[in-house]
């Protein structure tokens, strides 16, 4: 057939490739565009988990300070809250909640630890599917409370351990912020305008962290008598003299800039410390006198967002710890924006640690209304903190000096060429 028309409805070899590479080009840009909604959604749902721990903490204040009147009718006839349900108020009650929260955060950790790509089924179980998380958040919430006093308690000893490695994991994080700061102050092919902008903030840092000694000299050292508080701050200044002698040594990579925002860091937990001696401490001049006033419930709000922005800043970086992925990797498309296992374990660790501030680390008796952290236990376990943050900075310090080979100890041996 010579038809000029059939010829003209015949399929080259050309027009198929170029139809199959449409139809790839296609093909990849929906599959970039499923990536980015499900990235999206992924960043969206990390601060719909922080939501959840923020109003599981206001939960927990409310239960220890204001529910026994509120459900004194209804919790008496729950056979493991006790006579009157004095077992599911105040610190047991706290206990309780702080275990329902971390059942569901260890549930989704369990589920979504490897998670590694976008369009794996562990994704859209991190993102989506609210409805049945919160029908389990609040079916291991109401398990809580049905559970026996004595797995209560051995709870809170669990979440003691629990609590301090939440500390641990913080401080390494603050630590990588810190360094992070620094690297983007004082770039490593730093010019005179960002040279001049780090010392600037170093000095800054440096006056902070010398008036806040200043000030903690001043108002909780009141007599010789405070020999614990004396001990304290002047322990501090000379960590902080000792930060800053090895910053300063030849053979040790880190600026000054640096460690005087590790300065600054360690005399606030110095600070928190102190301010966390009960109120009965008459070298406390600052410490709240058993009432109730505006100071005390501000303080005791903005420690509820400490609590959790610290869980939630500590949850989203993962790259920290190298947990799941390398800083030195690229990322490819498909892969998930942050590390979904660690973000929960982060998260039920967190669940720990507020029930310990709540109840000031003390499973035997109950703090007094719009009170958090207060006690010699929290002050002990923030003073250990500090001096644990310290060593940690300091051995970030010497650490590439430590572990670099030494290669003149053992001279090589020579051979003798015989001519």
């Amino acid at each position: 057939m010579n038809d000029p028309r059939v010829r003209s409805f015949q399929i080259t070899p050309g027009d198929l490739e170029a139809a199959q590479l449409d139809d790839l080009i296609r093909e990849i840009e929906q599959k970039s565009l499923f990536y980015h909604q499900e990235k999206k959604k992924s960043l969206k749902a990390r601060y719909i988990y922080g939501t959840i721990f923020l109003i599981i903490n206001l939960c927990a204040w409310l239960i220890r300070d204001y529910a026994q009147k509120a459900l004194t009718t209804l919790l008496p006839h729950v056979s493991s809250c006790g006579p009157e349900g004095s077992h599911c108020f105040h610190t047991l009650g706290v206990l309780r909640v702080s275990l329902g929260c971390f059942i569901f955060f260890l549930i989704m950790f369990l589920s979504t630890w490897n998670t590694m790509k976008l369009h794996q089924d562990q994704n859209s179980w991190h993102s989506d599917n609210w409805t049945f998380k919160f029908l389990l958040l609040v079916s291991a919430m109401v398990a809580s409370f049905f559970t026996p006093q004595l797995y209560i308690q051995i709870y809170g000893e669990i979440a003691r351990v629990g609590a301090g490695i939440f500390l641990g994991l913080q401080l390494i994080s603050v630590i990588e912020f810190i360094t992070w700061w620094n690297n983007y102050w004082m770039p490593k092919n730093q010019n005179k305008q960002s040279c001049s902008l780090g010392f600037v903030m170093s000095i800054v840092f440096y006056i902070g962290s010398v008036c806040g000694i200043a000030v903690m000299y001043y108002f909780y050292v009141a007599s010789t008598a405070c020999a614990l508080d004396i001990f304290f701050i002047s322990f501090t200044v000379l960590l902080l003299i000792v930060m800053m002698v090895m910053s300063l040594h030849s053979k040790v990579k880190s600026s000054l800039m640096s460690t005087g925002i590790m300065a600054s860091y360690i005399v606030f937990l110095c600070w928190s410390a102190i301010r966390s001696e009960p109120s009965h401490t008459k070298c406390n001049a600052h410490t709240q006198n058993g009432h109730t006033d505006w100071i005390a419930v501000l303080s005791f709000l903005i420690a509820i967002g400490a609590i959790v922005m610290a869980t939630f800043s500590t949850g989203i970086d993962s790259e920290s710890f190298s947990f799941q992925f390398r800083k030195d990797e690229a990322k490819e498309e498909d892969d998930i924006p942050y590390s979904y296992g660690f973000f929960h374990l982060v998260f039920s660790l967190g669940a720990m640690y507020f029930a310990m501030l709540f109840i000031s680390w003390n499973l035997e008796h109950s703090t007094r209304k719009w009170s958090i952290d207060v006690g010699w236990t929290s002050t002990w376990v923030k003073i250990v903190n500090e001096w644990f943050a310290a060593g940690i900075y300091l051995w970030k310090l010497i650490a590439p000096i430590v572990r670099q080979p030494r290669v003149h100890e053992q001279p090589q041996p020579t051979t003798e060429v015989s001519r």
